[in-house]
């Protein structure tokens, strides 16, 4: 298994730069606790988002992150619990074709991915993994400048 540690997908020739369109459901965590994707383990606080996605596929992301990253479908109030969509930012993926680990963040959960899935990395330093089938469903190359 390749075990990804400080990689910089900025620099590889075989990333690119997608744009996620996807309508998800999120729950604002009243405990901390842990939500056991499809990739491993996300630890999560109080206040962090619990995300099921078009797919049913869930995971947590930190309330900071969360806040950064997604819209509140109308005419839901932004932290209500309820249906959100991501903001068009670019993140970088590459496929992977063996079967591969990243940690989410240093020091931050352990994510399994199998080959054929896409390593993800959101801004330095912040990783995830998306299965195939999802990827093609939600993701969609960046438009160049």
């Amino acid at each position: 298994m390749t075990v990804f540690a400080n990689v910089d997908l900025e620099s590889d020739p075989e990333a690119h730069r997608y744009i996620k369109n996807e309508i998800v459901t999120v729950t604002f965590a009243k405990l901390p606790g842990e939500v056991t994707s499809r990739e491993g383990p996300n630890r999560y606080s109080v206040g962090d988002a619990l995300i099921t996605g078009s797919t049913g596929d869930g995971w947590s992301v930190t309330r900071a992150r969360f806040d950064a990253k997604y819209l509140p479908e109308p005419p839901l109030v932004h932290g209500q619990d309820g249906k959100y969509r991501n903001k068009a930012i670019p993140v970088l993926a590459k496929q992977v074709h063996t079967v591969f680990a990243v940690a989410r963040s240093a020091g931050g959960d352990l994510l399994r991915g199998r080959a054929g899935d896409w390593l993800m990395q959101y801004a330095p330093g912040d990783y995830g993994i998306v299965e195939d089938a999802k990827f093609r469903k939600v993701y969609r190359l960046a438009p160049t400048n």
